[in-house]
């Protein structure tokens, strides 16, 4: 996700987007509110000028910039763009829109939320104009991301603008010094992850970075992993089937891994264990795919040449897949005086000229979200080893809930992995207790 992974600072002045990541809690994030002044007359005509409230979450900040000054150059249009940690977009969203002081024109989201965003009013329902505006050309769109990304109950609420799966990458001359081979099992993984870490760690040289923090884009995504590629069925965004032997499988996973991991995995989120692989100290971790970009970057890395990329490891019954891990849309406010102008920007933002110049800028934070820009020779030129393995996961990967009761599915989840990687519940209590609460809430 973008996010504000921001402890690197990339040679562009963008900040190395972790997607997202940054947990709740787990990071820091400061509000920064960059206002203009809309509504003035100019000093030639009196003309009032266009104004558009945007409202952006932290992690994707680099890339908010990037649309703000493109749109503005193209359009004219004074963008007021207010950016806020991730965890606080859905609340501010929905009281904007309640309540009626309306803030916000054009709301950048993180997919998950897109159901309970709708339920409550806070986003437009653009299916009509998705469907009927060849422009847009929503065919275009990867479709393992836009259905998740944008659809409540049928109809179409935003469109993609960043999409986000991790892969796994890995240290070649940590791999060559142990003689072992990228894992394409989860079995593997372990193996592989042990024998360094038993070789290693004595010189601070681990098998592999588990991130086990206690926040969504952390602890989630490594789960997710796991499941989206060791389930034999595909997840069901509206409730992913926990009571599964699959489901126990993928917690277990993540129990087996623990042991040869960067030291523990409970405290080490994405901004404890970029460092750590970029220095050469860790010789696997599942990351969202612009971290090739940076581990190729000398002033950010001592890696240059020497890591590889692949996709994540699978179980005995699933396949080459992924997770959706973090990703964003944009949608429209209701209540936005301008309809047809923050549609305007949503369809830039979304565009394929605009994805295309952000998944080749070095810390915008953005990934592919269309099958034209995932496969452009310019994309395949900025990152080519990413761009292959990318293309081969990405139209597989599969979706975190996005129903109305998502944000307290996630948050459960959450709490219940890190009471299971603490030792005080099993695999199968934690999809057991997980379970049983997302039953209640969805009543």
């Amino acid at each position: 996700m973008s996010t504000q992974r921001r402890f690197l600072t990339p040679r562009s002045g963008a900040s190395f987007r972790p997607r997202a990541l940054i947990g709740v809690g787990a990071v820091s994030l400061l509000a920064l509110s960059l206002t203009a002044c809309g509504g003035s007359s100019d000093a030639g005509g009196g003309t009032e000028s266009k104004a558009l409230k945007v409202l952006i979450a932290a992690p994707q900040e680099g890339a908010g910039k990037i649309l703000e000054q493109e749109f503005e150059a193209e359009t004219g249009t004074d963008i007021q763009v207010e950016v806020v940690p991730y965890d606080q977009i859905q609340t501010k969203a929905i009281l904007d829109a309640q309540s009626g002081t309306n803030n916000y024109d054009v709301i950048q989201y993180w997919y998950t939320s897109v159901g309970a965003l709708a339920e409550s009013g806070a986003l437009a329902d653009i299916t009509s104009w998705v469907d009927d505006d060849s422009d847009i050309d929503s065919a275009d769109f990867i479709q393992s991301i836009f259905g998740p990304y944008t659809q409540y109950d049928g109809k179409t609420y935003g469109l993609p603008i960043d999409g986000d799966t991790h892969v796994l990458f890995y240290n070649k001359e940590i791999f060559e010094r142990n003689g072992v081979q990228v894992p394409t099992t989860w079995d593997e993984y372990v193996q592989v992850a042990q024998k360094i870490t038993d070789a290693e760690k004595g010189n601070g040289v681990y098998g592999s970075a588990l991130l086990g923090a206690k926040s969504a884009f952390n602890i989630g995504s490594t789960f997710f992993n796991r499941l989206a590629t060791m389930s034999p069925d595909k997840i069901d965004p509206q409730m992913p089937q926990l009571n599964t032997p699959a489901a126990v499988e993928a917690a277990q996973a993540m129990l087996d891994a623990a042991p040869a991991a960067l030291p523990s995995p409970l405290e080490i989120g994405f901004e404890q264990a970029l460092p750590q692989f970029l220095s050469g100290n860790v010789g696997m971790i599942e990351f969202w795919t612009d971290l090739g970009v940076f581990a190729q970057d000398p002033e950010q890395s001592k890696i240059v040449d020497k890591w590889g990329v692949a996709p994540l490891p699978v179980g005995p019954q699933g396949s080459v897949s992924g997770a959706l891990n973090a990703g964003w849309a944009m949608g429209i406010s209701p209540n936005a005086p301008d309809q047809d102008l923050a549609k305007q920007f949503v369809a830039f933002a979304s565009s394929k000229k605009m994805n295309e110049q952000l998944i080749t800028t070095t810390g915008s934070g953005v990934d592919p979200i269309r099958t034209s820009t995932l496969e452009s020779s310019a994309y395949t030129a900025f990152a080519p080893e990413v761009a292959q393995v990318a293309a081969e996961v990405l139209p597989n990967a599969q979706s975190w809930p996005t129903s109305p009761q998502a944000p307290q599915m996630i948050q459960t989840l959450s709490d219940n992995l890190a009471l299971m990687l603490q030792g005080s519940l099993t695999a199968e209590q934690a999809m057991s207790q997980t379970w049983d609460t997302w039953q209640s809430l969805a009543g």
